[in-house]
């Protein structure tokens, strides 16, 4: 998972003036706070760290993690042009979800970095990453994925998502587990699909058809990974 906005969204405030920014480690420490003591090993700390080098001289410059969400939700849906192009469009369309995804990351890293955790924050992140992914849904589909396999792995994602958001507010104070649907996985998954649907053409059609399959198949199973925790720990 990547570094939501904020998983204690009732943080306020800025990182005091003349502080220096959080090094890696420093950020890898807050995060895992922020998300339930998650662990930050291997590919997980891998993508943090690379969060965390790219949002150094973001915040130099001035960028606000507000700013970043929205540009990453513009960027999510700029894909849909190139995906319904045909030929070799697909590919530039899997480029931009990736670049989408990765400024999802970076948004939150500079709300960690700079102390920006605020609840409005939180809120606007939660509501760009279910539009974009609605982008994403709607690029496989653009690219020959049927129409119902791709709203079908859509809406499967938000019920992932609708479940933790009323866990948390019936008394669950992490994000439960990390499951095999997480939000990269849903950026990857797309990225990967249209990608072999650009690259091969003639038959990009059954790429975006897999690529469907496959996101409905693994939120089913993140859906039900969730579920499963959700109940043992409310009971």
């Amino acid at each position: 998972m990547g570094p939501a906005r904020a998983r204690r969204p009732e943080r306020r405030g800025e990182r005091p003036p003349g502080r220096s920014l959080p090094s890696r480690q420093e950020y890898l420490r807050e995060w895992s706070a922020l998300h339930g003591d998650a662990a930050t090993g291997g590919l997980v700390g891998a993508w943090l760290g690379l969060a965390h080098a790219l949002a150094r001289p973001l915040i130099r410059l001035g960028a606000g993690p507000d700013a970043v969400t929205l540009l990453g939700l513009l960027v999510a849906l700029a894909a849909l042009p190139p995906a319904a192009s045909g030929s070799h469009w697909p590919v530039l369309a899997a480029l931009v979800v990736a670049a989408s995804g990765l400024l999802d990351n970076l948004d939150g890293a500079i709300a960690v970095m700079t102390g920006r955790t605020t609840r409005h924050g939180f809120v606007l992140d939660s509501v760009c990453d279910r539009v974009a992914e609605a982008g994403y849904g709607a690029a496989l589909w653009l690219a020959g994925a049927p129409a119902a396999l791709a709203v079908a792995g859509v809406a499967l994602a938000w019920l992932h998502e609708y479940t933790r958001a009323r866990a948390a507010v019936a008394g669950m104070p992490e994000i439960g587990v990390v499951t095999v649907a997480e939000r990269p996985t849903r950026v990857i998954v797309t990225a990967m699909f249209l990608l072999g649907a650009g690259l091969f053409p003639t038959v990009a059609g059954e790429w975006a058809l897999a690529g469907a399959a496959a996101w409905t198949a693994l939120a089913t199973i993140g859906a039900l990974q969730l579920a499963i925790v959700v109940h043992h720990r409310l009971r």
